[in-house]
């Protein structure tokens, strides 16, 4: 049963970049709750099966001290039914940090979860692709594109997470297979950003960038010069092919950073940051945000660290930050490129936070998941990390080198 709950867990990775994409409606919803309701079943079952948990680390347990505070949140709420529904979805987001925990047993388990989270984001690309040369995108003279159902802040977060995690593959995959997942990746998830005109996503995605090419610059130098070079043709491409329009609103970037109102997200802080300050100790309940700023059904609070503040006060934003911390410790438990890979995740992730509500995403709490584990097997077993990630373990006091078995040639 552990083995079907773990191919259920690649199978949420993989889904979770391109979830908004295949919506069966209400009751049901989108694939990757499909998947996750599938996980949950399996992993009870086979954490019953087995008559054991593995014991839960600190994160593990402050992530569910932010779910049941959010709990709690219901009994002060001004908006219930608001909150009932964000309860809803922060327990399908946030129990992926415990699943994993319980089910990712090695190294090759965390490669694993970065090729599929890498393979969805490849759904994700080739999705938004399709939407700029359909007929329908191109009589409505559209300037954003994206994969159906989908929004154009969130496509371009997802694909900027998926760069340095194609990097980490790339310095680690010994098979060509993977070595072409990862490698097609990043110019393909970077036209798909392009595409989206994302002004936040696109400095993200530069963010990302950066950091792969740090951490390929090692193993692939010349390979690395050779793409940089080879950026203004890339850019001369998409100035042919992309409608001046969408590179027009990525060309506005500097402006809204220097004067603007970053499309009206200025408007939205000031009431949210009025609304926090009505409760701040405890918030006005999870969800409540719209109501509590009195802003547009539609509106967000396009800030995490101000959509935590309004909704659960500061009891919830120090929780928050204790996950981050803890994930940020993780991280740093980790050696080579995986590290390099990690922090640029994690770096982007807070880019993100500050233009969008990450927290309310399943690929956050994938990543942060992912991120625990990492940690937790850089201490279990140190030697089969490196060797896994690109790297070799000599072991305490230069002992023997450790190495992974062979693998045969593709």
């Amino acid at each position: 049963m552990r083995r079907i709950a773990w191919g259920l867990l690649l199978l949420f990775a993989f889904a979770v970049p391109w979830e908004y994409s295949l919506d069966l409606g209400e009751p049901v919803g989108n694939i990757a709750r499909v998947v996750g309701v599938l996980v949950l079943l399996a992993a009870v079952s086979a954490v019953f099966q087995a008559g054991r948990l593995r014991t839960p680390g600190l994160m593990q347990w402050l992530v569910l001290v932010l779910y049941l505070w959010f709990c709690c949140s219901y009994f002060w709420t001004i908006e219930p039914l608001a909150t009932l529904v964000k309860l809803r979805g922060y327990f399908q987001e946030m129990m992926i940090v415990w699943l994993l925990w319980e089910f990712t047993e090695s190294p090759q388990d965390v490669r694993d979860l970065l090729r599929a989270f890498v393979a969805g984001s490849w759904v994700l690309a080739l999705l938004t692709l399709a939407n700029f040369g359909s007929a329908e995108a191109v009589a409505a003279g559209q300037i954003r594109f994206v994969a159906e159902g989908q929004d154009p802040n969130d496509v371009a977060r997802f694909l900027d997470l998926s760069f340095p995690l194609a990097a980490v593959l790339l310095t680690s995959e010994r098979r060509w297979a993977g070595r072409l997942l990862a490698l097609g990746y990043l110019p393909l998830g970077l036209v798909a950003v392009v595409l989206t005109a994302s002004r936040g996503g696109f400095v993200a995605a530069m963010l990302a960038l950066t950091g792969c090419g740090l951490l390929l610059m090692r193993q692939y130098g010349r390979a690395v010069l050779a793409g940089a070079v080879a950026l203004p043709i890339v850019a001369a491409g998409l100035w042919f092919t992309v409608p001046r329009e969408t590179l027009d609103r990525l060309a506005t970037i500097p402006s809204q950073l220097q004067g603007g109102d970053l499309n009206q997200r200025l408007n939205i802080w000031d009431a949210g940051w009025h609304a926090f300050v009505q409760s701040p100790l405890i918030g006005t309940g999870a969800g409540s945000f719209v109501s509590a700023a009195r802003l547009h059904p539609l509106d967000t609070a396009h800030n995490a660290a101000l959509s935590i503040l309004v909704g659960g006060g500061l009891c919830a934003f120090f929780l928050f930050l204790g996950v981050v911390a803890l994930a940020a410790r993780s991280v740093l438990r980790t050696r080579g490129p995986l590290l390099v890979g990690l922090i640029t995740v994690l770096l982007v992730l807070a880019v993100a936070s500050m233009v969008d509500t990450v927290e309310e995403n399943r690929a956050t709490w994938l990543l942060v998941g992912i991120m625990a584990v990492a940690g937790r097997l850089a201490e279990e077993q140190p030697g089969r990390v490196a060797v896994c990630f690109g790297g070799s373990y000599a072991g305490p006091n230069n002992a023997t080198p450790y190495s992974l078995p062979p693998v045969p040639a593709d």
